[in-house]
């Protein structure tokens, strides 16, 4: 049976398209239930309208605050009985209720626990890489708590620094690396493979 997965984005969906063709193409055993974005406008609920798929906005300047907004999306979340929440370049602040505690994935543009945390987003992260003169970069898998990048990671994988790189250029090796292993960890979660044992995520 597919992994039912919720997808909740910001901006374009690229990630909510890649996991869509690896569903499509037979290598990632899931399906996508419903994408929220908090964003009206974002075009990743355009891409989930196109693909038949329930496409909701919660807007966080429409609650009081934080708590009202998470109690909101949760709600939303909660009606579509997804397996796993995929983060797909959401840019809100969640608050981990406890029945989706270590069933929330990310994947964060760096090695973590380098470059992360409040801020580190985007060409953020890779204009801080090259600021520092550090010579490797990355992508992140990670389960979701409370904090920024901080949950127990699940799968990294690096890409060089070279000479002459831009946050552009850099941006376009760590986004191949995010494409890669992004479907790879969702399908370890679905095969039930993956066991949480306080920072360190086993792979069975």
């Amino acid at each position: 049976m597919a992994l039912r997965m919720a997808v909740l984005l910001s901006g374009g969906g690229t990630t909510l398209q890649n996991l869509i063709d690896h569903i499509q193409a037979g290598d990632l055993a899931a399906e996508v239930a419903c994408v929220i974005g908090s964003r009206e406008k974002a075009f990743g609920l355009e891409r989930a309208r196109n693909h038949h798929i329930p496409a909701i906005a919660v807007i966080p300047r429409n609650y009081p605050d934080n708590a009202a907004f998470n109690a909101a999306l949760w709600n939303e979340v909660r009606k579509y009985s997804p397996g796993l929440v995929v983060l797909a370049g959401f840019m809100s602040l969640l608050t981990v209720p406890e029945d989706f505690r270590h069933r929330i994935m990310n994947v964060h543009p760096a090695l973590i626990p380098a470059f992360c945390g409040k801020g580190m987003y985007g060409h953020h992260v890779h204009e801080a890489v090259l600021a520092y003169g550090a010579k490797l970069s990355g992508a992140t898998v990670h389960f979701v708590d409370e904090e920024y990048d901080s949950g127990p990671i699940v799968m990294q994988a690096s890409v060089p620094v070279l000479e002459g790189d831009t946050p552009d250029t850099l941006a376009e090796r760590v986004q191949a690396k995010e494409r890669e292993i992004f479907p790879k960890a969702i399908q370890l979660f679905a095969e039930g493979r993956l066991r949480v044992e306080g920072r360190i995520v086993r792979v069975r």
